[in-house]
């Protein structure tokens, strides 16, 4: 499964650059709440937080428009069928998945934007 990772040991300086990418990205605009990697202070630091795909998003859409692709293992969100409820937002553990007012809901697809755009080189795909 192909999925967004964090290494370990290595620190995050909460510049906010992946978080621009993302949103700069899907959205065109830098907008945090618009990207699908949130940055959390934790301690005297701060961490990426980025969807493990595990799944939830999945199990919580009634409307079925989210669904795992069976050859990277990624979530994807077809927004064709999303209805916009908001149950996959409520369902996710990482609180990563977007709902943008009057749009459909949007999670990482593990792209790759944020990886390239991280001073700090943290962030990696990885496959798990």
């Amino acid at each position: 499964m192909k999925r967004l990772s964090v290494k370990k040991n290595v620190e995050c300086m909460a510049c906010l650059e992946c978080v621009q990418a993302c949103s700069g990205a899907f959205y065109k605009e830098f907008h945090p709440d618009l990207s699908a990697i949130q940055i959390v202070a934790k301690g005297a630091g701060a961490k990426p937080m980025t969807c493990i795909q595990c799944g939830k998003c999945a199990k919580a859409c009634e409307a079925g428009a989210i669904t795992q692709n069976p050859k990277t293992g990624v979530y994807m969100i077809n927004k064709k069928l999303c209805v916009s409820c908001g149950k996959c937002v409520e369902a996710c553990p990482m609180k990563v998945m977007v709902l943008p007012e009057g749009g459909q809901a949007s999670k990482c697809i593990a792209c790759g934007i944020c990886v390239k755009a991280c001073p700090m080189e943290i962030l990696e795909i990885v496959e798990k």
